[in-house]
């Protein structure tokens, strides 16, 4: 009798739910933001310094498609940064 290699799948799905796992998602982790007129942006040079409306310290903005899907605080990993998210915004 052979043996089967049977893989486990720790995120099973259902029929035709596979697919979604593929679709791509522009996922952005926004510090903070800042209005400011066109003319001042054309001034802006190299080391220039644009103050936004966030505190140190304060939650980021979590954002999936441009719409916010929950908050977090940033991280460093092996020199990079990320994010580790610290709540998760459920639509009702």
């Amino acid at each position: 009798m052979a043996e089967k290699n049977i893989k486990s799948n720790p995120n099973p799905v259902g029929p035709g739910q596979s697919a979604v796992y593929e679709v791509r998602v522009e996922v952005s982790a926004v510090l903070g933001t800042a209005m400011m007129p066109i003319s001042q942006i054309l001034k802006l040079g190299r080391g220039a310094v644009v103050e936004l409306d966030r505190k140190v310290g304060e939650p980021i903005e979590l954002r999936a498609n441009e719409a916010l899907v929950g908050w977090g605080e940033i991280v460093v990993v092996n020199d990079k940064l990320g994010v580790t998210m610290t709540e998760v915004i459920r639509k009702t």
